[in-house]
C-alpha cells in the first residue's frame, strides 16, 4: 500500500520555483534496509572541490551512478558515472513512479553525522540543462533542509524524514539556493540520493 497521496504533496516555495515534498514514500523498515545496503555496497569516495585554486577534501562522501559513463563537473572537479546497482534501480523506479518523471543518473551523498553538511548552492550545471528536475530521496537521520531566494533572500526550511522524497523542479535552481545546515544534535548517518537527468542522453 502506498504511504503517500499525490494530493498530499506540498510545494513549500512561495514563488519562482517548485519544491514539492511528498513525505515518506517507503515504510521505515524497508527504508532502513535500503540504507544499510547503500552504506555497505556503494563505492563511496570523499568529495573534492577546488576553491580559489586550493583542492579541498570533504568529510562527506559521494558516489555518481548513471545509465552511461556520464561526466559530471561541479566545484571544479569531474566525476565519471558508475553503472547502476540493483538497489539503486529499485529506488529509481520508485522515485520515478511517485514523481511521474524519468531520470538517467544519481549523485549520492553520505553525511556521517550532523557535523557534515552542505553550504548554499544551486544545482545549475550546464550538463543538467535549464529548469532541471531533481528528485531528492532521504534515508537515515532526519535533517533540516533550507532554501534561500537569490534576490529577496527569503528563507524556507523543511525537515526531510527517513524514507522521504523532495522534488525540485521548474525555475527552482535558477532563483533559489539550497543547503543542508550542520547540527550537533544529529549523531547518525544520512544518505541522500539526488536523481538527475544529464542532457544529451
Amino acid at each position: 500500500m502506498d504511504l503517500f497521496s499525490i494530493e498530499q504533496a506540498v510545494n513549500f516555495l512561495p514563488y519562482d520555483g517548485e519544491a514539492v515534498y511528498y513525505g515518506k514514500i517507503f515504510e521505515p523498515t524497508l527504508a532502513r534496509t535500503y540504507l544499510d545496503r547503500l552504506l555497505s555496497d556503494i563505492e563511496w569516495k570523499h568529495d573534492e572541490a577546488v576553491i580559489f585554486g586550493k583542492r579541498i577534501v570533504t568529510k562527506r562522501k559521494v558516489a555518481w551512478y548513471g545509465n552511461a559513463e556520464y561526466s559530471y563537473t561541479y566545484s571544479n572537479t569531474t566525476k565519471q558515472a558508475l553503472g547502476w546497482t540493483d538497489e539503486l534501480l529499485q529506488l529509481k523506479a520508485r522515485v520515478e513512479k511517485v514523481s511521474g518523471l524519468t531520470f538517467n543518473s544519481c549523485l549520492l551523498n553520505l553525511y556521517h553525522n550532523g557535523e557534515e553538511g552542505m553550504s548554499w548552492h544551486s544545482d545549475d550545471e550546464k550538463t543538467l540543462g535549464r529548469d532541471t528536475n531533481i528528485a531528492s530521496l532521504s534515508l537515515g537521520a532526519e535533517r533540516k533542509f533550507s532554501f534561500k531566494h537569490k534576490v529577496s533572500k527569503e528563507n524556507r526550511s523543511i525537515v526531510l524524514e527517513h524514507g522521504s522524497l523532495l522534488l525540485m523542479k521548474g525555475t527552482t535552481q535558477t532563483h533559489w539556493l539550497h543547503s543542508l545546515p550542520k547540527s550537533k544534535k544529529v549523531t547518525s548517518p544520512r544518505v541522500n540520493l539526488t536523481f538527475r537527468t544529464i542532457i544529451g542522453d
